[in-house]
């Protein structure tokens, strides 16, 4: 049986008020999404932003078979303790572990600790759903999209994007939002497959993160108001209908598929 971490994004007190607002911790979510795919996997799980004590916790990163580094709330430029713990562990990680599936934020942490760059998105925000990523010639080619439409709409929540990518990354998706949607690069003997977009998350569980966050997105004139955000909603909602589950959730099978090949 493969043995993988999961690496939690948000700080413990983010996690409460979700669990709070009776809404699954993206960690919950990703083992979810997982199961639905397979059983056959030991699963641990670590929070560096929240555990000072993560390496001793995590004693040998080297017997994990491969890493999923989930998303956030955070902003990576902001460079706090908790955010330089994370960078700290995503490069301990690309050490030692040769699969890595970084989601939306880990994406932006993978780079980071690669020497990439990340800053605030500048054509826009996914508030719940990205619409129209393009998957290019490089990624119609990769098994990260196998069996993927090569235009397609997603579950998506995030405010930056990745401005410079690690050298000899390789782009593999893109929209008119986001030019990184699809990333794949390698450093030391670990192979890093990122997207800046969650197909581990419902479409449900995006609905009820723009309910949870409703004063906060107003804040941050992510919306006008409530009517903007009541429109927004019912366009998800639409989409949610006439989404297939297995293909919004594809990525994440092709890279249950590749962590169990016995090859790299």
């Amino acid at each position: 049986m493969k043995k993988i971490l999961i690496v939690e994004g948000n700080l413990k007190e983010e996690n409460q008020q979700f669990t709070n607002a009776g809404i699954q911790t993206h960690t919950e979510s990703l083992k979810d999404s997982i199961a639905y795919f397979t059983k056959n996997l030991e699963i641990d799980v670590a929070n560096p932003s929240s555990d000072p004590k993560v390496f001793e916790n995590i004693k040998n990163l080297k017997e994990y078979d491969g890493l999923i580094w989930g998303g956030s709330s955070l902003n990576i430029y902001n460079d706090t303790i908790e955010i330089r713990r994370q960078i700290e562990f995503m490069k301990e990680s690309q050490k030692k572990i040769k699969k890595i599936l970084a989601i939306c934020w880990g994406m932006q942490v993978a780079v980071t600790a690669a020497g990439g760059e990340v800053r605030k998105c500048q054509k826009g925000t996914h508030r719940g759903i990205a619409h129209q990523i393009q998957i290019n010639d490089n990624g119609l080619k990769h098994p990260l999209y196998k069996n993927k439409k090569n235009n397609f709409n997603t579950p998506a929540f995030n405010f930056d994007e990745v401005s410079k990518v690690p050298d000899n990354a390789i782009l593999l998706s893109s929209n008119k939002i986001n030019k990184v949607q699809g990333l794949n690069f390698k450093i030391n003997e670990c192979d890093i497959w990122g997207i800046q977009y969650h197909p581990e998350i419902s479409y449900d569980k995006m609905i009820r993160l723009i309910h949870f966050r409703t004063e906060r997105l107003i804040e941050k004139k992510a919306f006008e108001d409530q009517k903007e955000i009541d429109n927004h909603v019912q366009m998800i909602e639409q989409e949610n209908q006439i989404s297939n589950k297995d293909l919004r959730m594809i990525e994440l099978k092709n890279w249950i598929d590749y962590l169990n090949e016995n090859k790299i």
